[in-house]
């Protein structure tokens, strides 16, 4: 019996966890697996880029889950440094180009895109110029701190004001430079309401960190070496002697579209719940490079979060090994940080559910991560989202200090079972003083959300 070939493209988080997957469930002699990579590392968290710029993570191998040679010895063929170029989903092949030049054609029974996302680049003058960075990968994060290691580097400017931009703010800050943040959004964190990020602004400001909203960078400007000096908006110009974008990410679906793969409005590559690529049967597609369901309002949205994408390379890996699984969606959870403020949010904040036609009401607290008299309870504010009508959870999102992040996947748990907040009040949560007051700041929103909508 011949082995039919399955071919990877992108050798990160979705990738080789079906390449790994479909290898557990199918040995070499009934499935042949080759992995196309082009950059130098493979199953890495590019997540914790920014805690290695930090300091906090003691080198990239901290950061790679699982080298060349392990996958390489669980007979999976994984080239490093070849990109591919071009699919013809009609014959079944994909085009690759090594480190030299060279081409070639590989075929395939079973393809699996999952290309990634790349970070938006603004088209402005000195984008490209010395000391202006990405922070995608870990070539990207070897590149940052090379810069940062040039002498006479005192001041960052971050431009945007997203996770990757409060999380690189946070790093600049521990490497003891002088940090100012420039977003064209009203206030850091366009992923929280605006009163919410209004909160993680005054935090940054708080530590020492200079923010600047509703700025739309007009240029980098250089030295006579070339390199980075300044930021330039419409209003005034902020010194760098090293720029960091942090402007958020789109997918990376350049091959899919001009192979004529079907996209969303955000650009990702659209499939079903099996992660099969919409009309291909053959093609399947996992990552930051597709767009996933919003399960709370129902529309597809694009989230470039690792926890999806080895979700997404479980199901395909079960499928193409033989089995059956399937990728229900997301809710929209993320959490992060910036210094001792945690930042944290599930479902959809408000513009969200107004542009997807729901009535809702809010509710906002204040309260303790601990009981209030137990040493070192710190405060954190809860804003909550409940449907008119129905009660239902719609979103939830905390900012605060140690202990309040992670309070957010009791809301995610309920989004996912389609809870009321009035449901949410009698949940049997874990309670000691020194992890909770009586009545977790959660449960205290989801009392005052449901009393808004009229629930007893």
């Amino acid at each position: 019996m011949t082995a039919q070939r399955l071919v990877v493209i992108g050798a990160d988080a979705a990738g080789m966890s079906a390449a790994s997957q479909a290898r557990r469930r199918k040995g070499p002699d009934e499935l042949a697996i080759t992995a196309f990579e082009r950059g130098h590392h493979t199953s890495y968290s590019a997540c914790g880029i920014p805690y290695w710029i930090g300091g906090d993570v003691d080198g990239p191998d901290r950061l790679i889950a699982r080298t060349a040679s392990e996958h390489r010895s669980r007979g999976i063929d994984l080239r490093l440094g070849i990109e591919a170029v071009e699919l013809d989903p009609d014959r079944g092949r994909v085009r690759t180009r090594d480190a030299d030049g060279s081409y070639a054609w590989t075929p395939y029974d079973h393809l699996v895109i999952a290309t990634g996302a790349v970070p938006a680049r603004p088209r402005i003058p000195g984008i490209d110029a010395d000391g202006v960075f990405g922070v995608q990968t870990l070539d990207d994060g070897e590149a940052v701190l090379d810069g940062l290691a040039r002498d006479g580097v005192r001041s960052a400017v971050v431009v945007g004001g997203g996770y990757i931009g409060v999380e690189m703010a946070e790093a600049m800050l521990r490497r003891g430079l002088s940090v100012t943040v420039v977003d064209a959004g009203d206030q850091p964190m366009s992923t929280l309401d605006p009163d919410m990020g209004a909160l993680v602004r005054d935090a940054m400001e708080g530590m020492g960190i200079e923010v600047v909203s509703g700025a739309q960078v007009r240029e980098v400007l250089t030295g006579g070496d070339g390199r980075a000096r300044a930021v330039a908006t419409k209003d005034a110009e902020y010194p760098a002697d090293i720029v960091v974008l942090g402007i958020g990410v789109r997918p990376g679906t350049e091959l899919a579209r001009d192979a004529g793969l079907p996209l969303g409005e955000a650009g990702g590559l659209l499939t079903d719940r099996a992660q099969r690529v919409r009309g291909h049967g053959e093609i399947w597609a996992g990552g930051d490079c597709v767009e996933v369901l919003n399960v709370v309002s129902g529309s597809l949205q694009h989230v470039a979060l690792g926890t999806h994408a080895n979700k997404h390379g479980l199901v395909i890996g079960t499928n193409i090994g033989g089995g059956y699984a399937t990728f229900p969606g997301v809710v929209g959870t993320a959490v992060s940080k910036v210094c001792d403020v945690e930042i944290a949010r599930t479902g959809l904040k408000e513009s969200q559910a107004r542009a997807a036609g729901l009535r809702y009401v809010t509710a906002t607290i204040e309260s303790t991560s601990r009981a209030g008299y137990y040493p070192d309870a710190s405060p954190m504010t809860v804003k909550m989202l409940a449907e008119l009508g129905s009660g239902r959870l719609l979103g939830t999102q905390i900012v605060g200090r140690e202990g309040a992040a992670k309070r957010v996947d009791v809301a995610a748990v309920a989004l996912t079972a389609g809870m009321t907040v009035e449901a949410m009040t009698s949940l049997d949560l874990g309670y000691a003083p020194p992890f909770s007051p009586v009545w977790d700041p959660v449960l205290v929103a989801a009392r005052k959300a449901a009393a808004a909508v009229g629930q007893p």
